[in-house]
Parts: C-alpha cells; structure tokens; sequence
C-alpha cells in the first residue's frame, strides 16, 4: 500500500512524515484502506461504524453494509462551531485589513477574528489537496448518520446546544476519550513517549496565582526543532508569565 500511494515505508502518522508533501500521499494510503475495512465489515457485521473525519470514503463503505457511520471529531464544539459559521457566512470579505476585526456571524459570544488568525486556503478560497480533502469530509458528514465529539457537556453547554439546535448536527459529546487510559505506559505513548509526573504537574500549577500561567497549545502534529522551542521559550520568558505546553499538561494529567 506504501508503493502504491508513493509513500516511505513505516510512517503511520502525519506527525512523523519527513516532509509536509507527503501529507497528500498519506491520505491517499489511508484510502486504499476502504477495501480491506469492508472485508472487515462483511466478516463481523457491526452495527455501526466510528470513524475519524479524515475518512471520508467510510461513509459510503459503511452504506454498502447497511450500518450507520458516526463522524468522530478529536476537537470541541466551540471551534467546530465557529469552523461552521466562518465557512457559511465568510466575515473575513466584510474587513479589509489583515489585523481588522470582525465577529463570526450567529455564533454565541460575540467572538472575534481577524483575517490573519485564518488559514490562507480559507480566507483566499484555494483549491488544493487539502481543501479538496476538507470538502470532501463535510460532503460525508453531512451523509452520515451524526457525529460524536471529543467534549463533555458541562465544559461548553453553549457550543454544544448551538451545534445541535443552532446548525442542526445531530451529535454526542464522548469525551474525554483520553480518560480511557488508565496505565502510564498509555498515557506515555499518548505524549509521544514524554513520561510526565501528573501529581507533580498539578502540585506545580495549584501553586501559581489565578490567571498567571499562560497555557501554549502546537496542536496534536506540531513538529518543532530545538532551535525554534528555545525561540519560543525565550519569548515567553521575555512576557513575564509561567508557561506550560497544554498537550504535554493535558498528556500528564489525563
């Protein structure tokens, strides 16, 4: 499957690709998984099928067998939510700064972006691989049965009604999954290998003053070197704050 998508052997992540051009081979891999995944349907005969967003063509596989397909979506409905109203309504063409505010239509809380906070494939309508990738998931979505999302409700009860009643998704929130693991040795792997001491982590945080520490979020695929995490570090430093990468924080304490 490797030879036939063009991609290096052994590289199961997007995260772990030598080079960012390789992301579009990765996703053509992961579709040549649609047959063997059928096999798999046929032989077991589930009675629903969870699968990423990034898998579009499992809509249509799971049609083929008569099951519905859940959507899974590793983030909130906050920025679900606000992803929805800036494609629908587009508020980035009503400024024409790049550092102009403007705020999501229709989205609770009176939320605030300007266009250099967007994607240049959003704001400047690009058609590329990842945009076609992009539409191509909501396209099945929208066919699927709902979706499930990685929230609870308590966390965002405003979001989570609004993408229910507000945009009409038929959803349920399941998280947080990262509290299915339970060993260190999972939660390790979670962290890409960074062993983190949970209770020394929130010892440290409970010891800070209210709104002192910063929190930093790279995403789940973020890949700096060492020279660019010192430039950062330095300029968090420089701000007066304590500061602690969310992910590796979240990694420990879940």
């Amino acid at each position: 499957m490797d030879k036939e998508a063009g991609l290096p052997k052994g590289f199961e992540t997007v995260d772990s690709l030598p080079q960012p051009e390789l992301v579009n081979k990765f996703f053509i891999a992961t579709r040549l998984l649609q047959a063997p995944l059928e096999e798999l349907l046929n032989e077991f005969k589930p009675t629903c099928l969870v699968a990423d967003i990034f898998y579009p063509w499992t809509t249509e596989a799971a049609a083929k067998f008569g099951i519905p397909r859940l959507v899974f979506h590793g983030t909130g409905f906050f920025s679900l939510s606000a992803l929805e109203c800036v494609r629908l309504y587009q508020p980035y063409n009503t400024v024409s700064g790049e550092t102009d505010p403007f705020v999501i239509p229709d989205l609770p809380g009176g939320i605030e972006l300007t266009r250099s906070q967007l994607p240049d494939f959003v704001k400047d309508n690009v058609l590329n691989d990842l945009t076609q990738l992009l539409k191509k998931a909501r396209e099945s979505e929208l066919k699927s049965y709902g979706v499930v999302v990685n929230s609870f409700y308590e966390l965002e009860p405003v979001y989570a009604d609004y993408y229910r009643n507000g945009l009409g998704r038929k959803a349920w929130h399941i998280g947080l999954v990262s509290l299915c693991n339970k060993e260190t040795e999972e939660k390790v792997q979670r962290g890409k290998g960074v062993s983190i001491d949970e209770h020394k982590c929130l010892k440290w945080l409970d010891s800070k003053k209210p709104d002192s520490v910063v929190y930093v979020c790279f995403g789940s695929v973020a890949d700096f070197n060492s020279t660019q995490l010192k430039e950062v570090a330095v300029a968090l430093e420089a701000a007066g704050q304590y500061y602690v990468d969310i992910y590796t924080f979240l990694f420990a304490i879940y």
